[in-house]
């Protein structure tokens, strides 16, 4: 059985403190997109929807906006923390308006939004999801693609508290720049 996405949350804002509520929407989904990916199974059971913003776990949005939260957490297992480390390597370090403009790029999202009225919100289909990331969304072979220990991942998040809060408007220019950096 799938973790809840409160769960995933909940990781995800222990590893990456002072997470901002879109930036952990796009997370969410990336983390959703690899693991059914990787393991043909959902990460957490919950339905990732098309929103103006890019995808958003509606029912996590709804329950935290109005204290609603359930209190117990689900232990996560040796997959689900990879996952979620996967996914903070590859995506940790970018805003939560650079994961906006790359989901809107994404075919999942594209496709949910295509019959969604603008402040409205459309399923996005875990078989679309699952699809992208096993094609085009997939980790590429490139040598450049930097692979992490646990240890070098604890390393590299372990300043994550004293970088500097980037404020400055996104561009295309620096949204492949930040695409492009290394951990």
């Amino acid at each position: 059985m799938p973790a809840s996405a409160h769960d995933i949350a909940a990781e995800l804002r222990r590893r990456l403190p002072g997470l901002g509520v879109k930036k952990l929407h796009k997370l969410l989904y990336y983390c959703q997109g690899h693991h059914l990916a990787t393991f043909d199974r959902p990460l957490f059971s919950e339905t990732i929807s098309a929103w103006d913003m890019g995808p958003v776990v509606g029912e996590l949005w709804k329950q935290e906006k109005t204290g609603d939260t359930p209190m117990i957490q689900a232990e996560l297992g040796e997959a689900e923390l990879n996952t979620i480390g996967y996914v903070i390597s590859r995506y940790g370090n970018l805003t939560g308006n650079d994961l906006e403009h790359l989901t809107h790029g994404e075919s999942p999202w594209q496709l949910a939004d295509a019959n969604r009225t603008p402040h409205t919100s459309a399923p996005i289909r875990r078989e679309w999801i699952r699809d992208y990331f096993t094609t085009a969304g997939a980790p590429g072979d490139d040598e450049d693609e930097p692979v992490l220990d646990a240890d070098q991942l604890k390393r590299w998040l372990a300043d994550a508290l004293s970088r500097p809060l980037d404020t400055t408007p996104d561009d295309i220019d620096r949204l492949k720049a930040r695409l492009s950096a290394r951990v």
